[in-house]
């Protein structure tokens, strides 16, 4: 499938030329960034999906390199808020260690998808805990359903 993102404001691919193309475009074949450029593209272009970007702004996706997506189930904890690392660690720890395969995945996808909002299309994850069964496919599948990418 092609998908053309046509008349932005501005591309800007973030190439080592440093390039930038008002009113730019961007294709895409399948899930691959094929090419960029200034207006008003390539003669004859077709393409199956036409996206208009008037007024937008296009970049590459942001990549997340550092993340514990099971946390986002407690980041609101109350006894943890103001708390210093280590009692942080001694409020939250047992409220992880009754996490279950499923609370993996609904943070995951919470995360993602909080991820995917503000800009980012890659995204790793240090799950370091697996209590009650949990596992890191737990997180995998969870990724896929959001649709970015999951390292």
């Amino acid at each position: 499938m092609r998908t053309l993102v046509h008349d932005a404001r501005l591309v800007a691919p973030m190439d080592d030329a440093r390039s930038r193309y008002p009113g730019g475009y961007v294709l895409i074949e399948d899930d691959r960034v094929v090419a960029v450029g200034p207006p008003p593209g390539p003669p004859g272009l077709s393409a199956d999906r036409r996206i208009d970007a008037t007024g937008k702004v296009v970049l590459p996706g942001l990549v997340n390199t550092h993340h514990h997506l099971f946390q986002n189930l407690t980041r609101a904890v109350p006894a943890a808020q103001d708390a210093s690392l280590f009692g942080w660690l001694k409020t939250l720890y047992p409220i992880w260690a009754q996490l279950q395969p499923e609370h993996i995945r609904v943070s995951t996808l919470a995360g993602l998808a909080e991820l995917a909002i503000s800009g980012c299309t890659t995204s790793s994850d240090h799950l370091y805990l697996f209590p009650n069964g949990a596992r890191l496919d737990d997180e995998i599948a969870a990724a896929r359903e959001i649709g970015v990418r999951f390292h």
